[in-house]
């Protein structure tokens, strides 16, 4: 009986006392690892097993758009203007990476809608379920890999020692989509419209980020497009990964400072704001 733990819930809120909310939250997560673990094995296996094709659909999206922009570019439909890779593996390489991002944007979302009744019933560390996102976006990006090894094959890209710090750009890339995804969940998790709503701005925000065209250096569109912070992470991460001068230094590393600072208020907004989100979905 001594071995049990004890929580002890009060009215008082947590921010009066930040050391021991910093404690819970570092708790909470040390324990939630192998519940998060769990729920990872459960959700990729459902993904593939309901799924025809398979991994293959982690190939199709980046390998269409790319044939497209090429018939669309070679008929002079589009001027799309010079790119630092051959275009194919330009348009391939960078469609990964923002559907990575959007992966992540979307996972903390997904992962309160899908557990629902689990999270009205069973007290648990909430942060299992955005680990287990975590693992699922990190799992979805190493099939991914298997496309982007093979465009540094085909194309014969550049390696450079900069490939060493392409992960850690990356992370960053994937943590920005956590940080806002995380900050939308409470209200993507009682409302629908969340979601919806993020389909269609993430396929706007898409012609804002330079995917299939050089970043623009000129003109209200060019500022617009540099104002944007996944512009300087998904950039860098592409010129880390394919050894070209990095060209949005200063824009990166704002763009980081911005991101681990609000993945972390993010984090505390989401546990303060999860005990009455459960009480609206269990009303």
């Amino acid at each position: 009986m001594n071995d049990l733990s004890v929580r002890v819930y009060t009215p008082e809120s947590k921010l009066k006392n930040p050391r021991v909310l910093f404690q819970s939250m570092w708790h909470d997560l040390l324990e939630s690892r192998e519940l998060a673990w769990r729920l990872l094995v459960r959700d990729i296996s459902a993904q593939y097993r309901q799924s025809i094709l398979g991994i293959v659909w982690a190939f199709i999206p980046p390998a269409f758009l790319a044939a497209g922009l090429l018939m669309a570019r070679s008929a002079n439909v589009i001027n799309i203007g010079e790119t630092d890779l051959p275009y194919a593996a330009y348009v391939m390489l960078s469609m990964v990476l923002w559907q990575t991002f959007t992966e992540s944007l979307m996972a903390p979302i997904t992962a309160l809608q899908q557990s629902k009744a689990m999270l009205a019933k069973i007290n648990f560390p909430r942060e299992a379920l955005i680990l287990a996102k975590v693992g699922e976006v990190l799992f979805n990006f190493t099939i991914k890999l298997i496309l982007v090894i093979g465009l540094f094959v085909w194309f014969q890209l550049n390696i450079g020692w900069t490939i060493l710090l392409a992960p850690f750009a990356l992370l960053t890339l994937i943590a920005f989509g956590f940080f806002l995804g995380a900050l939308l969940a409470p209200l993507g998790a009682l409302y629908n419209d969340i979601s919806k709503g993020l389909t269609v701005i993430t396929g706007f925000w898409l012609f804002l980020t330079p995917v299939v065209y050089p970043p623009p250096t000129a003109g209200i569109f060019g500022l617009i497009v540099n104002l944007n912070p996944v512009t300087h992470l998904l950039v860098t991460t592409r010129e880390l990964a394919t050894a070209v001068p990095v060209s949005h230094l200063t824009g990166f590393l704002v763009s980081m400072l911005i991101t681990w600072t609000g993945l972390l208020l993010a984090w505390v907004t989401l546990r303060i704001a999860m005990p009455f989100v459960i009480e609206r979905m269990s009303a």
